[in-house]
This record gives structure tokens, C-alpha cells and sequence, in this order.
């Protein structure tokens, strides 16, 4: 689930993992080295009747023993399934509860990794983080409004929850500088351009967009009809400020050739 493995190991002194318990030294089933050797990772087992040697794991059964089992223990279940959904409910209420130090409960907090597209995923919904970030563990905080995405103690996004709609929100400030320029692109933005050629033009453009299952599919299409233009067209935004203008030198009538430092993102590169 998490690929990878642990670099210790700390078990009871069970039989199938330890074949003698010793204080110095133990000696490990056969098996159990095998496979510990196999993943590469190390045994050094508890001490007989030390239970701080595992507290974390102990913590943990005793807090299932007191919250989940203690309440289950005077019901009867005919199947497994009917026991599991009673221990899913109080598990719920586990998750629900609020704790009294830090006043959130223990479902609004999540450890989480960025996925490769610098978005973390939180009930089906994707919210980005900066880039830098690819491939790291964050922690994710969920309220009914916002989430929020921790890295080492410190908030590096927030959003507003989204329940519908798109399922990716992104910040541009979190992507990568070619990311964002080609997230500039956009059909509104094609048909703008096409309309300041004229309405004929326009009309194309948002037939090629309509003709495509997704719009994006379409902007290569589009990018070539506008640069059949053979005039000028300004284009006043940050990342696509540009002219296109007719090549002096042109072979094909209509044909367009930008200046290098002009030319607009061109996604087909």
C-alpha cells in the first residue's frame, strides 16, 4: 500500500518470529529472518514483558479493546458482514469525535502524497499544491468549507471544498511556468481571437470546438485557422502577447511565421 517497508521491525516474542527470547540475543524463526532478510529489514523484538518497547502498538489495542470492542461486546452478530458493519459504525464515531487538545477530529486530518501532477486527492477531488512538491508526503486538513495542505508545520495551499463540478482545482501559482502558460489557453480565449478576425471565422472556431468530446482536443485546429489569418492580431495578455504577422519572405499565400521571442505557447510543441 505504501511501497515501501519499515527499516525495524519491533515484535512480541511470539513462536513463528522468535525462537528464543533473549535480552541480547534473540534468535530469530528461520522463516521470519527469511523473510525480514528478503525485504531488507531488521528484527529486534521486544522484550518479554516490556510493553513501552511497542507502546505505539500497544496504544492501539488498547484503545480498539476500549472504543470498539467494549462497545460491541454484549451484541450478537449472525454474519460477518452484519459484525463489520458495527465496527465500521463505531469506528465512525472514533473518526468523528473531536479531541479536546487540538479541537478538530481525527476524519479532518489526513497524511497524504502528491501525485506526479502536483494534486492531492481528498474524496474523489483533486487539489493542487505547488509543484515542488511532487512525490512528497503532506498532511491534508478537510473542514465542510476548505481544505488545507500542510508540508512540515507549514501551510503551502489552501482551497474551497468542492462537493461538485470540476474534480481538479488548481491554483496557477502552483504550477510549473509551462503548465500554466498552456492553462492560458482556453475556448473563450480561441473564440475572442476568432471574433477580432470576424464573425465567419468565429463561427469555425466554435464549430471545431463543439465538433470535439473535450475542447482541449480542438485548440491545435484552432491554432491553425488563426494563423492562416494575412494580417496583423494583437493579443494583450501576459503569456500569449504576440503578432502574428505575414512573413516577408512567405512561399504560400496566407501562410503566418512568428518572431521566436513573440510566439505564443503553442501546445503541438
Amino acid at each position: 500500500m505504501f511501497q515501501g517497508v519499515p527499516r525495524l521491525i519491533i515484535p512480541d516474542n511470539l513462536k513463528s518470529g522468535v525462537s528464543r527470547a533473549s535480552f541480547y540475543d534473540p534468535e530469530i524463526n528461520r522463516s521470519y529472518g527469511m523473510m525480514a532478510s528478503h525485504y531488507g529489514v531488521g528484527v529486534l523484538p521486544a522484550r518479554p514483558k516490556r510493553p513501552r518497547d511497542k507502546s505505539k502498538v500497544e496504544n492501539g489495542v488498547r484503545f480498539a479493546q476500549s472504543c470498539i470492542l467494549e462497545r460491541l461486546c454484549n451484541q450478537t452478530f449472525f454474519s460477518l458482514a452484519e459484525a463489520n458493519a458495527a465496527i465500521g459504525q463505531a469506528l465512525d464515531r472514533i473518526n468523528d469525535h473531536v479531541m479536546r487538545r487540538l479541537g478538530v477530529s481525527r476524519r479532518q486530518w489526513r497524511l497524504v502524497r502528491v501525485s506526479t501532477d502536483y494534486h492531492v486527492e481528498f474524496k474523489t477531488f483533486f487539489y493542487s499544491v505547488p509543484h515542488s512538491l511532487i512525490r512528497q508526503q503532506v498532511d491534508l486538513r478537510a473542514t465542510a468549507r476548505t481544505i488545507e495542505i500542510f508540508h512540515r508545520g507549514k501551510r503551502v495551499a489552501v482551497h474551497q471544498r468542492r462537493y461538485g463540478g470540476p474534480r481538479h482545482g488548481t491554483d496557477p501559482d502552483d504550477m510549473p511556468s509551462s503548465h500554466r502558460r498552456y492553462a492560458e489557453w482556453t475556448p473563450d480565449r480561441f473564440r475572442r481571437w476568432a471574433a477580432s478576425i470576424g464573425p465567419q471565422t468565429e463561427g469555425l472556431v466554435t464549430a471545431v470546438l463543439a465538433s470535439r468530446p473535450h475542447p482541449e482536443q480542438g485548440f491545435r485546429k484552432c491554432l491553425g485557422i488563426l494563423r492562416l489569418y494575412p494580417s496583423t492580431i494583437e493579443i494583450g495578455d501576459r503569456y500569449t502577447h504576440a503578432l502574428l504577422r505575414v512573413h516577408p519572405r512567405m512561399t504560400h499565400p496566407g501562410s503566418v511565421v512568428l518572431p521566436t521571442n513573440e510566439r505564443p505557447f503553442n501546445p503541438s510543441r
